[in-house]
Order: structure tokens, then C-alpha cells, then sequence
């Protein structure tokens, strides 16, 4: 057992990750799984007693914005994740092998460690001319993640492009773009982590639950984790009070944009769109798209590139008021129910105070009623 454990106490004595700050990564963790304070504490138990796991990362089709996603993750850095918590064995972008070296490694992990590593795939799969739209080493992505997804403990599709076929998959699709479960629908364990890009700490929290506790979290129907799309974007925005107080951007600049309002009539898709931006951020959660003023375009979301556009336009319905909805009326109305709503409130207000006055009347003349 002490041999063990050895390896992510050397990583960390090695690099000057006091125990202290472990703790608070795991606390960290916790916090993006949405789990009590307690759970820091035993996912770090957990990873120092648990086996180094192996990663290797397949990238197809795709922009590597996912990869950048993941080196720029704050909490943790990318450095905590490769260094003390996985064996990146394979990673087109990050390894210093390349050529019949780096396939070498590739095949020797499938080999050799069959059921034990981890598959992370970014990038959708074409699956048209045979597959000829993406070959590595002479061979194409749909054969490469056959059988190295087949042989994975378990298979994370990282991205819009890995979970659905993304922006490549719009129509009219010419390379027969496919998303993990698609293409390989034999598959029994898949996780899928869209947006455009995935936020690297959601990432990170996901690899860090499975090593504590030897389980994938609870997901939804589209295998997506529930502690980071449980929730749509609309639920917990920052903006959400003007929303339901009628009270939106009209236009680029205006005074509402100036002072935060709802960005649904400008083409916001956070009522639809579910994942937690709003609560873990980015750029070390300094910020997020709505925070800043911009829309959301639900990236994180089946067919977004399709059905989401044009970008800038609001959804022809909204939820809870039906497909066919005007959001001007909408708009009124919600304003006409906060002002009903003051109304209310004043007129209980005078009804208490006529009461009051009534009773401290009766008082004076010693009418106990």
C-alpha cells in the first residue's frame, strides 16, 4: 500500500504541492461537483491511495479547442491533472514522441493495459469515403477509435464535435460526421462533456470523482454529467431578475445593455442550453460569455449549429409560455405582473394599516374586540 501511494506523493513533493494545497484542490473539486465540503476531504484519501490511471486522447475532427480548453484550466492547472493524477500515455498536441513512435505508445497501451486506461476523444468521427476525411498513420479515425475505445475502461467525448459530430456534422454533413456514440454505438461506457469548447475544470472534476470513488457521476439521456448540465443556463444566469421582470436588451449598446438586462431578444439560448458556465466561469472563473455581454449560443447542446442560428436572433418560443410566444408581449406581461404584484402588496399593506388603526381605536374606548 505504500508503494502505492508513493507515486502521487512524489508528484507533488517534487513539484512543491504542500499537503495543504492538495486539500484545497480536492476542496475545489468538490465545489464544480456540487458536493458538500466533506467530499474534499475524502477524494483526497481516495487519490492518494488509488493506482495511477492512463490516459491517452484521440483527436479526429476537430479545431483542438478543447485541448486548449484543457492547459488553460485554473482550478486545477493542467500541470495537477497530467502530473498527479494521470499518465498521459498519448496526446497528439502534448507528447513528445510523434511519427511511428507516438502510434507505437498508442498501440502499446491498447496492448498492454487493455480494461485499465482511460479514452478521452475530442473531435467528431467521419465515417464517408470509408473514412478517408481523417487517417492517422495510414489509418481512419473510425478504425483507430474502434479499438481503442473498445479496450478503454471507459470513453470521455470531450466536446461538441466528440458528443454530437458537432459543427462538422451540420448539414449538409459531406464527410458523414458522426459524434462517439454514433459511430460506435456498441459502446457501453460514454461520457459525454459537450460545449464549444468544454470547460477543462469540468473535466477535471469528472476524472477526479471516477478516481475517488471508482463510478462515473449520475448523467442525464444524453450522457452528459449531471453536476455540469443539470441545470440549463437560464436557471442560474445572472441576469435571470430582468428576465422575469420583462426587462431586455433591444439592441446592441442600448441603455439596458449597459445596465445588464436580459439578452434573450438579442439571441441568448441560456433558457434551453443546460450546463454550469454561470456557476464555474472561465478564464479561472473571472468571467463567462453572459457575463461579459454576449449571448449564449448553446453550444452545449445537440445540433446547436443548426437548430441555435442565426446566433443573434431570439428562440421562436420560449419555455412556459408556449412554441408560439411573442417575447414583446411576454415582456409586458411580466412587467405587468411585477407591477400587479406591487399593487398587491400595497393594497395588503393599506388593508393592515386601516386594521391596525381599527384595533388600536377599539383599545382606546375598551372595546376588547
Amino acid at each position: 500500500m505504500a508503494q502505492q501511494r508513493r507515486w502521487i506523493l512524489d508528484e507533488l513533493e517534487r513539484k512543491g504541492v504542500t499537503r495543504r494545497d492538495f486539500v484545497r484542490f480536492c476542496g475545489l473539486m468538490a465545489s464544480v461537483l456540487a458536493l458538500p465540503k466533506s467530499a474534499g476531504a475524502e477524494m483526497a484519501k481516495a487519490l492518494e491511495t488509488t493506482k495511477k490511471p492512463i490516459l491517452v486522447w484521440l483527436e479526429f475532427q476537430d479545431c483542438a479547442g478543447n485541448t486548449e480548453s484543457f492547459l488553460r484550466a485554473g482550478r486545477p492547472t493542467v500541470a495537477d491533472i497530467i502530473l498527479d493524477v494521470l499518465s498521459v500515455d498519448y496526446h497528439e498536441t502534448l507528447m513528445a514522441a510523434a511519427g511511428h513512435q507516438a502510434e507505437a505508445n498508442l498501440q502499446a497501451v491498447v496492448d498492454n493495459h487493455r480494461g485499465e486506461y482511460l479514452a478521452v476523444v475530442e473531435g467528431s468521427i467521419p465515417t464517408g469515403a470509408n473514412g478517408a476525411y481523417c487517417t492517422i498513420g495510414g489509418r481512419s479515425a473510425l478504425d483507430i477509435a474502434r479499438q481503442v475505445c473498445s479496450g478503454a475502461a471507459a470513453t470521455i467525448a470531450i466536446g461538441t464535435c466528440a458528443a454530437y459530430g458537432g459543427i462538422p456534422a451540420a448539414a449538409p454533413n459531406p464527410t458523414g460526421a458522426l459524434g462517439v456514440t454514433d459511430a460506435l454505438p456498441d459502446l457501453k461506457t460514454v461520457v459525454n462533456m459537450p460545449a464549444c469548447p468544454a470547460n477543462g475544470e469540468n473535466l477535471a472534476a469528472l476524472v477526479v470523482y471516477y478516481l475517488a470513488y471508482n463510478r462515473w457521476p449520475p448523467l442525464d439521456h444524453y450522457r452528459r454529467p449531471l453536476f455540469a448540465y443539470g441545470k440549463s443556463i437560464h436557471d442560474n444566469c445572472e441576469r435571470r431578475a430582468h428576465y422575469d421582470a420583462g426587462q431586455y436588451v433591444e439592441q446592441w449598446g442600448d441603455g439596458g445593455h449597459r445596465k445588464g438586462y436580459c439578452l434573450y431578444k438579442v439571441g441568448c439560448k441560456g433558457p434551453v442550453t443546460f450546463q454550469n458556465c454561470p456557476n464555474v466561469g472561465w478564464n479561472e472563473g473571472t468571467n463567462w460569455p453572459i457575463g461579459c455581454g454576449h449571448p449564449c449560443i448553446g453550444c452545449a447542446e445537440p445540433d446547436f449549429w443548426d437548430k441555435m442560428t442565426p446566433f443573434y436572433a431570439h428562440l421562436g418560443g420560449i419555455p412556459g409560455f408556449g412554441i408560439h410566444s411573442d417575447i414583446d408581449r411576454i415582456g409586458l406581461w411580466a412587467t405587468a405582473g411585477v407591477g400587479a404584484a406591487f399593487a398587491a402588496h400595497g393594497l395588503v399593506q393599506i388593508g393592515r394599516s386601516m386594521a391596525d388603526k381599527r384595533s388600536a381605536a377599539a383599545e382606546d374606548k375598551g372595546d376588547p374586540s
